[in-house]
């Protein structure tokens, strides 16, 4: 999302690295949906304390809910049905290749973003 901006960031793939696994296996938010919501941060976050929030809030609370219509939840525990947490979790999540879950979640949150940021436009 960022490059479809021009904004571009050594940074950029280092400030998301403890959103996989569900905010670094904690049973935390999915990745891919914070992942999402920092990019629409991006366009629609504000600069200076003081701004409103409004705006940003009204369209991330979009993008959640669209998120949530399509997969029933934002929760990594939930998407997955695993606790990435625990060994037993994360051999569950490798045994059965959950990974392309998070692949398609990743692709999901990213068209719904974009779509959402295209419709405010």
């Amino acid at each position: 999302m960022a490059e479809s901006k021009n904004i571009q960031s050594d940074v950029i793939p280092k400030i998301a690295t403890g959103l996989c696994a569900g905010i670094s296996r904690t049973c935390g938010a999915c990745g891919a949906v914070i992942g999402a919501i920092m990019g629409i941060n991006l366009i629609y976050g504000r600069s200076r304390p003081g701004e409103s929030l409004e705006t940003n809030f009204a369209v991330v609370q979009r993008f959640i809910n669209k998120f949530e219509c399509e997969f029933g939840s934002t929760n990594c525990k939930q998407l997955t049905g695993c606790d990435l947490g625990t060994k037993e979790g994360q051999t569950t999540f490798k045994e059965n290749k959950l990974v392309e879950h998070c692949k398609d979640y990743t692709e999901a949150a990213t068209k719904i973003a974009i779509s959402i940021i295209a419709d405010a436009s």
